[in-house]
């Protein structure tokens, strides 16, 4: 669905003049001393982190939050408020957010069926784009994006938020330029525990929730609470899984670091296991992915989902790279911590961290770890050399004010091109675990080969008047 296009359509911001640092946006100008007025929309747990996110950067100014529950949006702007600044608009519907000319950007922490659809219209509607990871909830509306970005002349940052942190840049760095010579493989390693989430019925729609809203492009059903609030990432007509949620991340990092962007051959298996319960999606996924770059290199990527820590390859979550200062708000938890949780941390080693996550990049001459998001070390034949940690002082939402107002896309650090890159990499590996079989991708067609039923899959479908248009 396209929004009407006299709502919408925009001219999009220019500088003016060499000379002067004013920027047209959204359809007010902006001047060298204005601040950007962006507007949070989904606003409950990601988006909490969007708020405290943007309060910290000083050219930033949170207009607005739009949220289709009453309940948390309230909430939400007395927590604006108790931050110290004024209270912003309030907003229950996203179509009526975009006819706010006041609003120069929108920033995108609503369920993973939404993060599309709702930065296209943006795009459509003069605005700059911050959108979480994954960008899209199937392929088809990831591409869609991409070109929507590229035609209304947009910046637009993907939330993976490792490509502002000066720690991974500097070990992508090594893993770029041979410090452990010829990389053919990287590891991504999503250890989490995810507790069951039980079984529960309908049951009516809670006071204050516009649950049509909610659900919009995805199939209406009756409303129960593992279809609503953070338990949508187990359904497959809202989330994508554990490998969209966490293990998304250390996808980016790995293709980051390979230096790859499509796969040729993709080939997942796994299962629901432990549980009976009404997630749909697996807890334990493994991926593999064959990379061919055009020079005649191959590469490979695997990533590993699963609950249990079992051992410590490459130290990772023994804390001997030294302690984080990365704030664990940055990333999703487990929305409840129940005793099951604490029963998990007795079957590892006793040393480890519940929730390890990391990377391990292997080439010709060592290999380098990566143990959560701003730290790491080499191993080259007898030597260890630690790189740096604590060293989280990147700023992935002032990295993108900053481009809003240079209006320079060059300079955003996730664009939406290399989100999309990833996130494909998440719908390949649930294609190819849900049809259970070795699917082989073309990267210049962005389409798996002589499988229709995959290609299916990852176009996905929609439901009225919520749809992605075919042209944006």
């Amino acid at each position: 669905m396209t929004m009407p296009r006299r709502e919408f359509l925009k001219t999009t911001g220019k500088a003016v003049a060499a000379g002067a640092a004013t920027l047209a946006l959204g359809g007010r100008v902006l001047g060298a001393n204005d601040k950007v007025r962006v507007a949070i929309c989904g606003v409950r747990g990601r988006g909490n982190d969007h708020i405290r996110g943007y309060s910290k950067v000083p050219n930033a100014e949170i207009a607005a939050l739009c949220d289709v529950d009453e309940n948390v949006l309230n909430q939400r702007l007395g927590t604006v408020q108790n931050l110290g600044m004024p209270k912003p608009k309030a907003y229950g519907d996203i179509r009526k957010l975009l006819e706010d000319k006041d609003i120069d950007a929108i920033s995108i922490a609503a369920p993973n069926h939404w993060h599309s659809l709702m930065a296209i219209w943006a795009c459509q509607a003069g605005k700059d784009v911050y959108v979480e990871k994954p960008c899209s909830h199937n392929w088809f509306e990831g591409r869609q994006l991409v070109r929507a970005v590229k035609k209304y002349n947009r910046i637009c940052q993907h939330g993976s938020q490792s490509r502002s942190n000066p720690g991974m840049i500097e070990a992508i760095k090594n893993v770029q330029t041979g410090t452990i010579g010829d990389v053919y493989l990287a590891r991504a390693l999503c250890y989490k525990w995810r507790n069951t989430i039980g079984h529960a019925g309908p049951e009516p729609v809670p006071a204050g929730v516009n649950y049509d809203l909610w659900t919009g492009p995805a199939p209406l059903k009756q409303f129960t609470r593992n279809r609503f609030h953070y338990n949508w990432h187990w359904i497959w007509d809202t989330g994508n899984g554990e490998v969209g949620n966490q293990a998304i991340h250390e996808i980016d990092i790995a293709r980051w670091g390979l230096g790859v962007h499509f796969p040729v051959l993709v080939s997942a298996t796994g299962g629901h296991f432990m549980f009976d319960d009404d997630q749909e999606t697996p807890n334990v996924l493994n991926a593999t992915y064959y990379f061919e770059d055009g020079n005649g290199k191959r590469k490979l990527m695997e990533v590993e989902v699963r609950h249990w820590i079992t051992n410590h390859e490459a130290e990772i979550g023994t804390g001997a790279y030294g302690k984080s200062e990365i704030p664990s708000a940055g990333l999703s938890s487990a929305a409840v911590r129940r005793p099951a949780q604490q029963q998990a941390q007795n079957l590892g080693p006793r040393d480890a961290k519940t929730n390890t996550i990391g990377n391990i990049f292997y080439g010709s001459n060592g290999f380098l770890g990566i143990d959560g998001y701003d730290a790491y070390k080499t191993w080259l034949t007898d030597q260890v050399q630690p790189g740096p940690s604590g060293k989280a002082d990147g700023d992935h939402f002032a990295n993108f004010i900053d481009c809003v107002r240079s209006r320079r896309a060059e300079d955003i650090h996730c664009p939406i091109e290399e989100g999309h890159a990833s996130t494909t990499l998440v719908h390949l590996a649930n294609a190819s675990y849900r049809l259970n079989r070795t699917l082989r991708f073309d990267p210049e067609k962005e389409q798996v080969i002589d499988d229709e039923e995959a290609n299916r899959l990852l176009r996905g479908t929609y439901r009225a008047p919520y749809v992605v248009p075919e042209e944006v």
